[in-house]
């Protein structure tokens, strides 16, 4: 079940985190971070996509009011959702590239796939 992991936060903590990160994701494309961290937000980045793929102002304010951003907003309504138009989830990849030095946390990059092309 998404959400359900703490990641070492306080809960305010850890929701600033999440909205910087999905931001980031959806702004750049890629990420890198732990696994665990990955996990949650791969669940958020696809429900924001989730929801921008339907275009109306409900829609835009739910994703603003998550979304640090309002150029990121504006790029996942216009460039982003519309290239996943027909496939139902799978938006985002973890790919895993080892432990960090420091403290052997698990490693992984986290990136947007691009849709196949019919």
């Amino acid at each position: 079940m998404p959400g359900t992991r703490k990641l070492g936060r306080t809960t305010d903590h850890r929701k600033a985190m999440l909205r910087g990160m999905v931001t980031y994701l959806l702004e750049n494309g890629k990420v890198e971070t732990t696994v665990t961290r990955a996990k949650e937000v791969r669940a958020m980045t696809e429900k924001m996509i989730t929801i921008a793929k339907v275009n109306n102002l409900s829609n835009k304010r739910q994703v603003l009011a998550y979304v640090t951003k309002p150029q990121v907003v504006t790029d996942l309504f216009d460039k982003i959702a519309p290239k996943y138009a027909d496939v139902n989830g799978g938006y985002t990849r973890i790919i895993k590239t080892g432990t960090r030095r420091g403290d052997a946390a698990e490693m992984c990059i986290i990136e947007l796939v691009e849709p196949k092309a019919e």
